[in-house]
């Protein structure tokens, strides 16, 4: 959630006088009409400053300030300054800054904007705060009944403009009351009314320049109160009347969006001073309300937070509702923060338990595909809702079970529902679109000195873990934690299958996760040892993600020769035969994957074992088909690509074709790399039901592997096909439906118990990915998948490898 920093430009605009030409060609300086809003005995604008943090500056942002002229409180909900520049062009806009509250008879009323990066000096506790970097020398200010940006950009079109309360411009500005712009604004000065207030709608009458000198609703001035968010006091210690459950509301999204809320209480539960730096305060005065939290995060930009946990702080700020991602849902916060540190050391409010009896069994409410994020929460229907309904709040879970191991981002998945869904090994099965799983739950740590462990799926972090609950874009809502409990290892070990009998074809199928020529030694060490040693060195083996002899070097070489070369003596060191390879090379970019990578399938077979049938002429453009002979089905090219023109593999990898022959009897194999899941809305977005936008290219691929098959079958009914590899698709998707039509392939994920059908683990959910289908005529064979990596935090890929073990003279024609 990290967001891009910097210093902000201070403009110095030039203004430029309205000149027309005469008919005697004479040149005349055209006089600029006035604008006016009637002249106010009530609030009016008294002070407007725009050259906090400039060089020279004492104060280190700019300011408007405001003041009541008359004898009743001046409600300014709904109300909102605005500032355009001096000079606009016809692409400027007015900046808005909501305000809220009111001003009380005499008093003044302070709107904090940009800071800059010089000034020694902060204002005191604003009672607005926007983010608009004013010019210090010309520009113009109104104050706005509405929060609609204002649209005129002459001083006639504002005049007319009812919604204006007051105006005020300086400078050489364009738009302003009376006979010309207030003047002598800079760097060190500011343009303030007289004491009296006197608003006679003429700026250069009413405005004189001046030592800045803002004043907050309060009396509070610079060294009084110095609302700069550090903690060393300033402001008033009196709460505002926003509480942090009025701000979250009893939806996703805030009530407050836009505005400013002043002086909004809590005790600090959580600080992060590295990426999306802030912190979380909770209010221990809780609501009844079981649908608003009592946390929200405080977000401070750039600058690392100083306050601790275990402050009780009021904070000023404007509400924002961040969305990590355009799908994702938002995250509450009070953004351009000031802060007054009340005590410290005080207890933090109770945790919110998660676990089986508090998170409900329905994940989130549908919305046919709209987003939900204004719908009610019902947090004791849908876990999503219960966890949006606990943002910001502090919350613990107990003896956890990790379900998705120690990434390397430090951060992991636990259930707590241990019951729900388990794997043999210790994970969380997602075995259907409807079954996402409620208990997953993302932890990280807060405490840069107790990071997150290496856990592996099944291992526990045991005792409590405590923190405040977040959102991110990768996973959903993750438990910030201040409080880790210690792994326990459940001494989780990598599978070592079988070894083939003589008369078994052993064939696997494994993702290799991008291995080109010049990847280190470590990567084709370990991955050579998962085919020699854990796939006990099968027959054939079909890879996917094998890049070119330069990988990501893209300078239009396809070849692979190198990256095979080093993986095959790495298979041999390893204690496995002496493979030999077969693929046939991509056009440069055309397949998909990193950019100059060229990522393919190939063939690994051990000639000792198996022969390959080798028919000249498949290239990447031309495709492969079947021929029916008299002694069965065989190929026109192979190695070969199905159909590599169709539209259904533009941009993604072709399948490859290739016939064997292992004692006597012909197998044809072919390795699939579906398109990724890419575009995919995530499961815990706000769209809901997510589209599933890549299963159109997938269910398009799918079906032309089946046509393929069913040529085979149409050519030899007994044709013996193994359809292998990546599909980024699950065993209950419409992808593995359209494969098999006509029953024309098994897939052998589906022989397996529903505990152990899983390829890859993803956000906590064990999940297939990878698959391989047979013919109706392989009838005897033993399917394994071998679990290696998925489940572990050290990783040679990503994905697990499967095999299987086709007693081919047993099966169909003898």
């Amino acid at each position: 959630m990290s967001r891009p920093a910097g210093s902000r430009p201070r403009a110095r605009r030039a203004a430029y006088p309205i000149v027309s030409v005469g008919a005697a060609g004479a040149l005349a300086f055209t006089a600029l009409p006035a604008a006016f809003a009637a002249p106010s005995a009530t609030a009016v604008i008294a002070e407007v400053y725009g050259g906090g943090g400039n060089s020279g500056a004492t104060l280190t942002r700019d300011f408007v300030e405001l003041a009541n002229a008359g004898s009743a409180a001046y409600d300014l909900s709904g109300y909102s300054v605005q500032y355009l520049p001096g000079s606009p062009s016809a692409t400027s806009q007015w900046q808005v800054t909501a305000l809220s509250g009111s001003v009380a008879p005499g008093a003044r009323y302070l709107v904090a904007e940009a800071a800059g990066t010089g000034g020694t000096t902060a204002l005191p506790t604003a009672d607005a705060t926007g983010s608009v970097a004013m010019s210090a020398t010309s520009g113009t200010i109104a104050l706005v009944s509405g929060t609609t940006a204002l649209a005129c950009k002459t001083a006639a079109d504002c005049a007319a403009d009812t919604r204006i309360v007051d105006l005020a411009g300086y400078g050489s500005a364009v738009v302003r009351e009376g006979s010309g712009p207030a003047t002598g604004s800079s760097n060190t000065a500011s343009v303030a009314r007289a004491t009296s207030l006197a608003d006679t709608d003429d700026n250069a009458a009413d405005f004189t320049a001046g030592t800045p000198s803002p004043v907050n609703s309060a009396g509070q001035t610079p060294g009084s109160g110095d609302g700069d968010g550090d903690g060393d006091g300033g402001g008033s210690t009196d709460p505002g009347t926003v509480r942090v459950h009025d701000i979250q509301g009893p939806t996703r999204l805030s009530p407050y969006t836009g505005q400013t809320v002043t002086r909004v209480p809590g005790i600090v539960t959580g600080v992060r001073t590295s990426g999306s730096k802030g912190y979380w305060i909770q209010d221990p005065q809780a609501d009844t309300d079981p649908r608003t939290s009592e946390g929200v995060f405080v977000y401070t930009g750039s600058a690392a937070p100083t306050v601790a946990v275990g402050d009780s702080v009021l904070v000023t700020g404007k509400i924002s509702e961040y969305h990590p991602s355009s799908t994702s849902q938002s995250v509450t916060e009070i953004t351009g923060p000031t802060a007054t540190v009340l005590s410290s050391g005080n207890a933090l409010p109770e945790a919110a338990t998660l676990d089986a009896t508090t998170v409900p069994d329905g994940y989130i409410p549908t919305a046919d595909g709209a987003s939900v994020e204004s719908l009610p929460l019902e947090p004791a229907v849908y876990a999503q809702d219960f966890y949006e309904s606990l943002e910001g709040m502090r919350t613990t879970l107990a003896d956890a079970r990790v379900v998705g191991a120690t990434d390397a981002y430090d951060e992991l998945w636990v259930t707590v529902k241990p019951e729900e869904n388990a794997t043999t090994r210790g994970g969380t099965l997602y075995s259907s679109y409807d079954r996402p799983n409620t208990g997953r739950m993302k932890v990280a740590s807060l405490d840069t000195a107790a990071a997150v462990p290496a856990a592996n799926v099944g291992d526990e972090l045991s005792g409590t873990t405590t923190g405040p609950l977040d959102y991110s874009t990768y996973g959903g809502y993750i438990l910030q934690a201040t409080r880790l409990g210690t792994r326990v290892d459940n001494g989780l070990k990598q599978e070592v299958t079988r070894r083939q009998k003589a008369d078994e074809l052993a064939v696997a199928t494994y993702n290799v996760e991008n291995l080109d020529a010049l990847d280190d030694q470590e990567k084709f060490d370990r991955l050579a040892e998962g085919v020699a040693v854990n796939l006990n060195s099968p027959d054939i083996v079909a890879l996917e993600e094998i890049q070119d002899d330069n990988g990501a070097v893209n300078d239009g070489t396809v070849t692979a020769e190198a990256t095979l070369t080093r993986f095959t003596d790495a298979i041999r060191a390893a204690g496995g035969p002496r493979y030999s390879w077969r693929y046939v090379a991509p056009e440069n970019n055309q397949d998909g994957g990193e950019p100059g990578g060229n990522i393919r399938q190939v063939f690994l077979y051990n000639p000792k074992r198996v022969s390959f049938t080798d028919r000249t002429g498949g290239d990447a453009t031309t495709a492969t088909s079947v021929v029916k002979t008299r002694k069965g089905a065989r190929l026109t090219y192979s190695p070969g690509r199905i159909d590599p023109a169709g539209d259904a593999w533009d941009s993604s990898r072709k399948p490859l074709v290739g016939e064997f022959t292992f004692r006597g009897e012909s197998v044809f194999v072919i390795a699939n790399h579906f398109t990724s899941k890419g575009g995919d809305q995530p499961l815990h977005g706000r769209y809901q039901p997510p589209a599933r936008s890549s299963e159109t290219q997938r269910a398009a691929q799918a079906a032309e592997v089946n046509t393929f098959v069913k040529s085979l079958l149409s050519a030899d009914k007994n044709a013996k096909a193994v359809v292998l590899g990546d599909l980024n698709d699950y065993e209950f998707s419409q992808t593995v439906t359209t494969l098999t039509a006509g029953r024309a392939l098994t897939p052998l994920i589906a022989t397996l118990p529903a505990a152990e059908r899983y390829t890859y683990v993803y956000d906590g959910n064990s999940q297939t990915l990878d698959h391989i289908l047979t013919s109706p005529a392989v009838t005897s064979f033993d399917y394994d998948v071998v679990h290696i990596n998925a489940e572990f935090a050290d990783q040679a890929s990503d994905h697990d490898p499967q095999i299987v073990r086709i007693d081919v003279a047993r099966c169909g024609r003898h």
